[in-house]
């Protein structure tokens, strides 16, 4: 993995450059965008939870010999900016059957262009422990930072708290960095840039439509 300042780059190999090309492809089914999107997260995740601290832990194996090994984070959430970040929540499950997971709704305010916060319901006890804050696309990154002044606002210290990110413009990871330095960003690629629409290019489309198929359909005429 590649590490500059508060961003952690996944390693650009060549199974993960395969994975980003079948999923940015616009004629790409909605089976096969989950799938490889999936294999994508659970690596994100993978990284992420690396970046945790751990504690000193001793267990006997079966022949009866002491392995000197590590334990997990034991205060650790989830928190999924809804709709997309929602579609991080199953892989996370399966890594860590039992964990708790909140969510944060934000949606972006027709006439003033801000992000507005709409719903949040998170665990108790979160300001207490670690958070994994799954936030798929970093554009702008209004939601994210609107999501992270949540956090901070319910006693969620920035070195505790680590961004799951799929796709991130440049900007994006500046803006979050001046505004939020101890807080470390895991991302697949980062992109180009942003284009006068403020959709990252070359992109990847509306992530949560197209991870759970609600894609609006071509009329027929």
């Amino acid at each position: 993995m590649t590490t500059v300042g508060n961003v952690v780059l996944l390693p650009q190999t060549n199974q993960l450059r395969a994975m980003h090309t079948v999923i940015r492809d616009k004629n790409a089914s909605q089976g096969d965008f989950t799938v490889f999107s999936r294999r994508i997260i659970r690596l994100l995740l993978e990284a992420g939870l690396d970046l945790l601290p751990f504690e000193k832990r001793e267990v006997i194996t079966p022949v009866g010999q002491t392995y000197y090994g590590l334990g997990f984070t034991p205060r650790l959430c989830g928190v999924s900016v809804v709709r997309a970040g929602e579609s991080m929540e199953a892989e996370l499950r399966e890594m860590m059957p039992g964990i708790g997971i909140g969510k944060i709704l934000i949606q972006r305010d027709k006439q003033t262009k801000l992000p507005d916060l709409l719903y949040k319901n998170l665990p108790a006890g979160i300001a207490e422990g670690h958070v994994l804050l799954l936030e798929p696309m970093l554009a702008t990154a209004g939601s994210a930072l609107a999501a992270l002044d949540v956090l901070r606002s319910s006693g969620v210290q920035d070195e505790n708290i680590v961004l799951i990110n799929f796709l991130a413009s440049p900007q994006g990871l500046e803006r979050v960095g001046r505004a939020a330095p101890a807080v470390r960003i895991v991302t697949s690629a980062v992109e180009d840039g942003l284009n006068e629409h403020a959709f990252m290019v070359p992109g990847i489309g509306d992530f949560g439509d197209r991870f759970f198929g609600t894609l609006p359909r071509a009329r027929v005429s």
